[in-house]
């Protein structure tokens, strides 16, 4: 995570947006009176919604939690993939 202020980010902005898709970096640029703003990649964001949709409710976290208790005990079935004709 990196922490600029305004000016610089305006001064240098492709070099931080670049790092940010590039290199998965967050920036926060630092503003007067606390005011921050962070800046993240769409693929970021996108993840970020996505996680927080899935572990929002309280049924969805458990059963989450439990098929990965599931797995670490070994209680899973593998199976082979079988082509499908789309005919």
């Amino acid at each position: 995570m990196l922490a600029v202020n305004y000016s610089n980010l305006r001064d240098n902005m492709k070099n931080y947006m670049d790092q940010v898709t590039d290199d998965y970096e967050t920036i926060i640029v630092t503003r007067k009176n606390n005011r921050n703003v962070v800046i993240l990649s769409e693929e970021s964001y996108n993840n970020l919604i996505e996680n927080a949709h899935i572990l929002g409710t309280k049924a969805n976290y458990d059963w989450l939690m439990e098929s990965k208790a599931q797995l670490e005990r070994g209680q899973f079935a593998k199976h082979d993939l079988i082509e499908v004709d789309d005919e």
